[in-house]
């Protein structure tokens, strides 16, 4: 049986999906109420959970927060093959072109930094 933690990402990976769009480790861990773990550990497991638990949803839309992953690796195919270009980074990584343009923003979290700026 799946863990609620990883209810609650299969849930945003639906959002995300729906959106378009990428989530980043950090993000999607706090939307989904628990930290991400040293290095987004906590996260890749929650994230392999929802793999096994439900193959259907795409899981390959969550990246680390700097958005590298290794080239030519699963997740990057999968996002590949769904629009989604990479350029070459140092030490056989690649990063979505443009990732932080990609990466999902909930509407609580916009209007959070808009306090935060206007403080």
């Amino acid at each position: 049986m799946a863990s609620a933690r990883a209810q609650e990402v299969a849930e945003l990976l639906w959002e995300i999906k729906r959106a378009g769009k990428l989530g980043a480790f950090t993000t999607v861990a706090r939307k989904a109420g628990f930290s991400p773990g040293a290095n987004g550990r906590t996260i890749q497991t929650v994230l392999k959970t929802v793999r096994r638990d439900w193959p259907h949803l795409q899981w390959w839309r969550v990246f680390p927060d700097d958005g590298l992953i290794e080239k030519d690796c699963e997740q990057a195919q999968l996002a590949a093959e769904n629009g989604f270009e990479f350029a070459d980074e140092a030490d056989d990584k690649v990063k979505v072109v443009d990732f932080n343009e990609h990466v999902m923003v909930w509407e609580e979290e916009a209007s959070e930094d808009k306090t935060d700026e206007e403080e």
